[in-house]
């Protein structure tokens, strides 16, 4: 059996004070609390591991189903597009209805949308790819809402992600053009400091990096970018022009950027996979029908999605305590740009 979940007046008396003020602390209003009151209830809240009952609310409001919030950097990327399907598909079946927020990997839009899901009443917020994780975090904690991060974070918190094995990935991607095709010579695309990358997911490019260079070694080649197209087109085609011997291999750390790595090789007057093989990310498994299809690793979003949604509704029974660190394993889907045939099968790490 489980212990008897904490009250408003079980903290009320933590506290030494009224259910009121614990409730005024909680919703921020609508009556001043003075900072050594609202410190004593905080302490409380914390010790008591107090969270609102949020079935009970949803009893005194006029709603069938209760809502979660989601929020992901570019819902243009397919992997963000399908992992936002596969939430709001597990949400629904939970009866929980999503409302999404684009956060464009804007720190001051990610806030401004944690805050506005918490007015209107969320359950429990998602955080794809956070840019500002310590700043939503503490937002979130002040309203008493739980937060499960999803694939990656940038800022330091206790909490664990949810997401791939990235590093995984970049090793599986290496390998596979090393030890299937011999490839001696690979190089990485991608762009993976703040100097280089100002918007975009530079923590993943980061970690599939260091799984390329646990294959060929510190020393290997990185074409650096910012992580749009068009840096990846010019610093790929600018490599090419300057190094004097072509690569074997290419590892591109992004999906957006891939296409244009492709083309920047193409319009070097190499072919793709003839003079160089190329492996992606999380490519658009939809659309197969790109000039060249596209060898990439790829992440099990349905696992992820429903891992990350039963711990923020808290499904295992834990009572609300983080969940353990969970990466899911990842798979490799043969096709044209590594020189393997469409359609080959997965290969896993």
């Amino acid at each position: 059996m489980r212990a008897k979940r904490p009250t408003l007046a079980d903290v009320a008396e933590r506290a030494g004070t009224s259910t009121a003020v614990v409730s005024y602390v909680l919703n921020n209003g609508p009556r001043p609390v003075s900072d050594a009151l609202r410190a004593r209830v905080v302490e409380a809240l914390d010790e008591l591991n107090y969270r609102p009952d949020r079935i009970a609310q949803a009893l005194r409001r006029p709603r069938r189903w209760r809502q979660v919030g989601l929020l992901v950097p570019d819902l243009s990327m397919p992997l963000f597009r399908t992992l936002v399907a596969r939430v709001e598909f597990e949400a629904r079946e939970r009866r929980h209805l999503t409302m999404i927020g684009s956060t464009g990997f804007d720190p001051e839009r990610e806030v401004e949308f944690a805050r506005s899901f918490t007015d209107v009443g969320i359950d429990g917020l998602l955080v794809v790819g956070a840019v500002d994780a310590p700043a939503t975090a503490e937002l979130c904690a002040r309203a008493r809402i739980p937060v499960v991060w999803v694939h990656n974070s940038r800022g330091r918190i206790e909490a664990p992600v949810i997401g791939a094995d990235h590093v995984a990935a970049g090793r599986l991607a290496t390998r596979h053009l090393v030890d299937e095709h011999g490839c001696d010579d690979v190089v990485f695309v991608g762009g993976f400091t703040a100097e280089e990358v100002r918007h975009g997911d530079r923590e993943t490019v980061a970690q599939r990096l260091q799984g390329f260079r646990s294959v060929v070694g510190e020393s290997a080649e990185v074409v650096g970018t910012d992580l749009s197209a068009a840096g990846a087109y010019a610093a790929v085609g600018d490599f090419l022009r300057r190094r004097g011997r072509v690569p074997q291999g290419m590892v591109v750390g992004t999906y957006g950027q891939s296409a244009a790595a492709v083309r920047a090789v193409t319009d070097a007057g190499l072919g793709v996979p003839g003079d160089i093989r190329i492996v992606g990310f999380d490519a658009d498994t939809a659309n197969d029908y790109r000039q060249i299809s596209l060898t990439a690793v790829q992440q099990r979003i349905d696992a992820i999605a429903g891992r990350a949604l039963g711990c923020l509704l808290d499904e295992s029974g834990s009572g609300g305590a983080d969940p353990a660190p969970d990466w899911s394993d990842v798979l490799l889907n043969l096709r044209e740009s590594c020189g393997c045939a469409a359609g080959g099968g997965p290969v896993r790490p």
